[in-house]
């Protein structure tokens, strides 16, 4: 749908529900001159953040797709998600107690969706809710649809012959920059919606007890497994003269005290250095840590 179809429908809708633009504006707590641009199609300028509200005070929905080329953008998300999928299996087939079970479809008093997956304890009947999002968009979005599926999952629990005692949720996001930086701009409402923080999640998941609502970064198996080896491996500073990288198990074999083993001797050009990506890593570890709400990986 073209930006002119999309403000040619909410018009219609508008004028169908007998409404005037000041009381759709009002209602989507918009202006009046903000409603009549998108009636015309002059979406330049509108946010997504002003134009949903708009279109959700008509009980209208809209999809927005990007298009490049042909059927590429498709296969590069689908790959990307199913990235997330296979992790998280992984790391759930490691955890005693739960079993997964991804795509679940459902259908609710008319209400119909497809969940991520959903975890189940059968020790204490406990069934926890699964979000998979590979990009953040839309916060508030995010939010209600959760709370909508917490509310729904015992039925849906129920249709797979479970009763679960307690329900929680988890959404779990793709690691980026931009997401950290979506995630930070949001940082209050979030941690309202979801509290949990990564040590009680963790502590959760051993020995679940309760209601949990938790937010946070499902990491990157392959990007684990390279900054692990990158670890590894220390430079000497090249300012004291030696410019050839050696791991830090060199540097230390060679460090003896007089021949006598088990002492370690400083070399006066063995100041190992982290190295620009273990830089990098540590400050963006210790930016999300701060201004994301409940940064909780998953046990690896």
């Amino acid at each position: 749908m073209d930006d002119v179809r999309l403000g040619s429908s909410i018009r219609a809708i508008r004028i169908r529900r007998g409404w005037r633009q000041e009381d759709l504006a009002r209602r989507a707590g918009a202006s009046r001159s903000t409603v009549a641009r998108i009636e015309r199609g002059e979406l330049e300028g509108v946010s997504l953040s002003t134009l949903r509200p708009v279109v959700r005070a008509l009980n209208a929905s809209f999809e927005v797709r990007l298009r490049w080329h042909g059927g590429d953008l498709d296969r590069l998300v689908n790959a990307r998600h199913a990235a997330m999928h296979e992790s998280l299996a992984r790391r759930f087939s490691r955890l005693p107690g739960w079993t997964l079970a991804p795509e679940v479809s459902f259908s609710v008093y008319g209400e119909r969706g497809i969940i991520d997956a959903i975890a189940w304890h059968e020790a204490t009947r406990t069934l926890l809710v699964i979000e998979l999002k590979t990009e953040l968009v839309d916060m508030s979005d995010l939010v209600g649809t959760m709370d909508r599926r917490r509310r729904l999952a015992p039925t849906i629990a129920r249709g797979r012959g479970l009763l679960p005692a307690a329900v929680g949720t988890l959404v779990l996001v793709a690691e980026s920059r931009t997401n950290r930086r979506r995630l930070a701009e949001h940082a209050t409402m979030l941690r309202t919606a979801f509290p949990a923080d990564g040590r009680r999640v963790r502590r959760w998941i051993n020995r679940p007890r309760g209601r949990i609502d938790a937010l946070g970064f499902l990491p990157d198996d392959r990007a684990a497994s390279v900054r692990r080896g990158m670890a590894s491996v220390r430079r000497v500073n090249p300012a004291r003269g030696d410019r050839t990288a050696r791991p830090a198990s060199t540097v230390q074999a060679a460090a003896t005290d007089g021949g006598r083993p088990g002492r370690r001797r400083t070399e006066p050009n063995a100041h190992p250095v982290a190295t620009g990506q273990e830089r990098a890593g540590g400050q963006e570890r210790a930016r999300g840590d701060a201004d994301h709400p409940g940064a909780c990986d998953l046990p690896a």
